[in-house]
């Protein structure tokens, strides 16, 4: 297939970023059962650079574990981060699920996730039949496990008759849009390291800090070379969902080259290889270019200002959320509402999925579907919904020095603020006398 500036392929998936969320898809039948259907990762919302679709060609696929080309354009993006990266020691596949998927399959043993978690890293995992273990994260941020619950949960495991072996986490994270203070990773990876696991950090977001300047971000792999992998989704700072492609860098010595081996083997059984358009497209984005570059900053300022309208609507409105600091999304407890909501036969959180998404017009996927429980009343937000309803009106947000004033945006956001406003309102008219 050849993707071209005009063709009707470029078309179709410049509109895959914005109407993916539009088909999540519940649980079960009753909507209450095992995460079948994850929420996809927060896009862009916005149309595809000209320059990264007219660099989308070809008519192939890429070899298992991705060409030189590619490898060599995610190795200059790591080294331009601090990371630096051989080709031998880099990965890439068609996704970041498929990349997990064989990185959980040649490590072995049982997982360990922050609890709450992107919602593709439990699933994938159990698709092997492999343990998932959750562990609790600090109060001010998610993504990176509390070192004391990590301590904890290991030991539980093990005496349990478990094998941990892997803790995956997000130092950027999904769902929570949070960043964890180095102290805070720091002290998680002595206490990984302590207890012999390997690590895989997930970068996807690390290039979305809403304040760069002012938050710092440290890579568990810049503390813990030998036993950390890092895994980065294109789709955070790049391409449109879409388009699939992550990438992974080992550590570098024996048993960096083992797990690298051990994965390409994965990936070559599974036949998940990348189409020659999505990996000139995604080694041309990790080029950075100037078009790239100046459009990475664009959007990630418009998602910030959005983001930050919205935490202020959501907190007002009397839920409670972290300030987001990265990515496209926030994550929400409506708990103080619960009495409000109530009243309108919402229990749990997929009751509550069901009922924002037709209050919001846009989706609102559940806690439960990031590994919270199903009777905490939470939610992600995404931002790219509030951006507009058709390319023009994104462009038009994209490009607007105040996008917050723009008719499509104050309407999305006033009407967010106005559902929990009235649910603010009705849960004071409904406690209960004290």
């Amino acid at each position: 297939m050849t993707v071209g500036t005009h063709s009707s392929e470029t078309q179709a998936l410049e509109t895959t970023d914005h109407c993916a969320e539009a088909t999540m898809r519940r649980t079960d039948p009753e909507g209450h059962g095992p995460v079948r259907y994850g929420p996809p990762i927060p896009g862009q919302g916005l149309p595809v650079p000209p320059g990264l679709a007219a660099a989308a060609a070809g008519a192939h696929t890429e070899p298992t574990g991705g060409g030189p080309r590619l490898l060599d354009a995610a190795c200059a993006y790591w080294a331009r981060r601090g990371l630096p990266a051989e080709r031998h020691r880099t990965v890439a596949a068609p996704g970041a699920p498929a990349l997990l998927l064989a990185l959980t399959a040649a490590l072995g043993g049982d997982v360990l996730v922050p609890l709450p978690c992107a919602a593709w890293w439990r699933p994938t995992a159990r698709l092997l039949g492999t343990s998932v273990f959750h562990v609790a994260t600090s109060a001010e941020c998610g993504g990176v496990p509390d070192p004391y619950a990590l301590l904890e949960t290991v030991r539980r495991v093990r005496a349990e008759g478990g094998d941990p072996r892997l803790l995956v986490l997000s130092v950027a994270d999904d769902p929570t849009a949070t960043v964890a203070p180095p102290e805070v990773v720091h002290e998680t990876i002595e206490a990984a390291a302590g207890e012999g696991l390997h690590l895989i950090s997930d970068e996807t977001w690390r290039d979305t800090l809403h304040q760069p300047h002012d938050t710092v971000l440290l890579s568990p792999a810049e503390m813990l070379p030998d036993r950390v992998t890092v895994m980065t989704d294109l789709a955070g700072p790049f391409l449109p969902p879409g388009w699939p492609a992550a990438i992974a860098r080992f550590p570098d010595n024996d048993t960096g080259t083992r797990l690298r081996d051990r994965v390409l083997d994965v990936l070559t059984a599974l036949g998940a290889r990348l189409a020659t358009p999505v990996a000139e497209a995604a080694a041309y984005a990790l080029g950075e270019p100037e078009e790239i570059s100046l459009r990475l900053t664009e959007s990630v300022r418009l998602h910030a200002r959005v983001a930050a309208a919205a935490h202020h609507a959501v907190v007002t409105g009397g839920a409670l959320a972290r300030p987001p600091q990265t990515g496209r999304h926030l994550y929400a407890d409506l708990g103080p509402l619960r009495p409000a909501l109530t009243e309108y036969g919402v229990g749990d959180a997929q009751e509550l999925e069901d009922f924002l998404t037709a209050r919001l017009g846009m989706p609102a996927p559940g806690g439960h579907r990031f590994g919270d429980d199903l009777g905490a009343l939470r939610v992600r937000l995404a931002t790219g919904p509030l951006l507009g309803a058709t390319d023009q009106e994104r462009t038009a947000s994209l490009t607007s020095p105040e996008p917050l004033e723009l008719p499509h945006v104050e309407s999305a956001l006033t009407l967010l603020g106005s559902v929990f406003d009235d649910l603010r309102d009705d849960a004071r008219r409904w406690e209960s006398p004290r």
